[in-house]
C-alpha cells in the first residue's frame, strides 16, 4: 500500500541531496536488537525482551520465570506498568516487585528495545528512525511534529510490501514478513525513548497520535496489527486513545469490517483513483478488490458516521488523476460516506514513473471537493529532506532463505 504518513504528510520538490547541508544527521548508539519469543531461535539467541508484549505474554514470561500461577497476573500487572508507563530499561527500577523476583527476571529477559540503526532529523523536525528488529530485517518509523494534538508517529507493519503499487517507492521492495505485535509496539517505545515522553502524562505530550501508515499492508497482518493496539491504547501504560490510531489499506477489502471490530481505530483507504481502470493501475490491489466492492465494505464499517469519518488518501500524479473531472468523480463516489479527502502532492522516489500535479490544479482539484462539503487538505511538505515523506520509505531488508536462516 501508499505508506509514510499518507494522511498527514505531503509534498517533495527536490532530492535528497539538495537539503543536505541544512540536514541535521545522527547515527544512534547501537544497542542490544530486540529479542522475540522464537522457537527455532538459536540457544545462543539471548535473552529475549519483555518490552513490547501483550499482557497474556506477559503473565506467560512471568510464570516461565518461577513466578506462581496465582500471582503471575499481579505480577504482570505491576511489570506492565514499569515497562509501558515508566518506559522502564532496568529491572532495578521495578521497586514494588521483590528484588529476588527481581533479579530471576534478569536471569530471563531484558527490557531492550530493536537497534537503532540510522536517525534522521529533518529541517522542519520530522524524525526518521531506521530500525534493525533482526538480521537482514529493518524498517522505517518516522515521527512528524505538529500533527493531531501534537504529534503522529507512522509505524510500519511489514518489512516491504506485496501491493506493487506503482507510485510508492515501498512497492519496489518484495516483502521480507509480517511485523510482529511485539515489534509494532516497541516502534512506539524507541520514539517515546529519543523524545524523552517516559513517564506517560496527558501533559505536554508529543506524541498524541498513531497512524499505521509505515511500510506495509497492516490489514495483511491484522492480529499482529490488532494486538499492537491493544498494547497501545491500555490505559495502565502507552495510553494513546483508539480514536488516535488511523490505520490505512489500500483495500483488503474482507479484513475492513474485521479491523473496526477488533480495535475500533480510525479507517483510511489509500484510493487514488475513481475507476478501476485507472486503479488497477495504481492499486494493482484493485484487480481483486474494485472500487464497488471496497465502497461496500467502507460502509459497513462499524462506528462510521460524522464523528468518525473514513479518510481518504489522493496521490497526486500529473496528468493521471489530477483533472477536474476526477475531482466531480470522486465527489459522486463518496456520496453519502462520512468522509475527509487529503490530498497528497506525490512525492518522487529514483526512477519512479510521475510527477507531482502542478499546485494550481491541486487547488482547483481542492475547490471542487470542498464545494461539494468535503474537507479536503493539500498536506504540508514533512521530512523531505530525509526521504520520510508520504511513498518513500524503503529498508533494504533482503528475505532470507529458509536454509540461510537455520545456518
Amino acid at each position: 500500500m501508499q505508506e509514510g504518513l499518507a494522511a498527514l504528510n505531503a509534498g517533495f520538490n527536490s532530492p535528497p541531496l539538495a537539503f543536505a547541508a541544512k540536514m541535521r544527521y545522527v547515527r544512534a548508539p547501537m544497542t542490544s536488537a530486540l529479542n522475540i519469543y522464537d522457537p527455532s531461535a538459536k540457544p545462543d539467541a539471548g535473552p529475549p525482551s519483555l518490552a513490547g508484549l501483550t499482557r497474556p505474554q506477559l503473565r506467560d514470561a512471568m510464570m516461565a520465570a518461577g513466578v506462581e500461577e496465582r500471582k503471575a497476573k499481579m505480577r504482570a500487572d505491576q511489570a506492565w506498568r514499569w515497562i509501558y508507563h515508566h518506559g522502564a530499561r532496568d529491572f532495578d527500577m521495578m521497586t514494588n516487585i521483590a528484588k529476588d523476583q527481581r533479579a530471576e527476571l534478569e536471569k530471563h529477559y531484558t527490557l531492550d528495545r530493536p537497534e537503532i540503526v540510522e536517525r534522521l532529523i529533518s529541517v522542519d523536525g520530522t524524525r526518521k528512525y531506521l530500525i534493525r528488529l533482526a538480521p537482514g530485517v529493518e524498517c522505517e518509523t518516522v515521527f512528524i511534529p505538529d500533527v493531531g494534538r501534537a504529534g503522529a508517529l507512522c509505524v510500519s507493519s511489514q518489512v516491504g510490501c506485496t501491493l506493487n503499487c506503482t507510485f510508492c517507492h515501498t512497492g519496489t521492495q518484495k516483502l521480507v514478513r509480517n511485523l510482529t505485535a511485539q515489534e509494532i509496539a516497541a516502534q512506539v517505545m524507541i520514539a517515546r525513548d529519543d523524545l524523552e515522553e517516559w513517564p506517560t502524562s496527558n501533559e505536554n505530550r508529543q506524541i498524541t497520535n498513531i497512524v499505521f501508515m509505515g511500510m506495509g499492508e497492516p490489514l495483511y497482518n491484522l492480529d499482529a496489527v490488532s494486538d499492537a493496539i491493544d498494547i497501545i491504547s491500555d490505559g495502565d501504560g502507552i495510553g494513546i486513545g483508539r480514536r488516535r490510531m488511523t490505520v490505512s489499506t489500500s483495500g483488503v477489502v474482507p479484513k475492513i469490517p474485521e479491523l473496526g471490530e477488533r480495535t475500533k481505530a480510525m479507517l483510511a483507504i489509500s484510493l487514488h483513483a475513481t475507476n478501476d481502470d485507472l486503479r488497477n493501475e495504481l492499486v494493482p490491489l484493485n484487480r481483486k478488490y474494485p472500487i464497488a466492492e471496497l465502497m461496500e465494505a467502507i460502509k459497513a464499517y462499524p462506528g462510521l458516521g460524522n464523528s468518525n469519518r473514513v479518510t481518504f488518501e489522493y496521490v497526486m500524479l500529473k496528468g493521471v488523476n489530477d483533472s477536474p473531472a476526477e475531482a466531480r468523480a470522486l465527489v459522486q463516489l463518496l456520496k453519502g460516506v462520512p468522509s475527509k479527502i487529503n490530498l497528497i502532492p506525490f512525492n518522487p522516489w529514483p526512477n519512479s514513473p510521475y510527477e507531482c500535479s502542478d499546485w494550481e490544479t491541486i487547488e482547483t482539484f481542492a475547490e471542487i471537493v470542498n464545494r461539494a462539503g468535503y474537507a479536503s487538505p493539500i498536506r504540508t511538505p514533512r521530512g523531505r529532506d530525509i526521504f520520510a515523506a508520504c511513498g518513500q520509505l524503503r529498508s533494504e531488508s533482503e528475505r532470507l532463505r529458509a536454509s540461510q536462516r537455520k545456518s
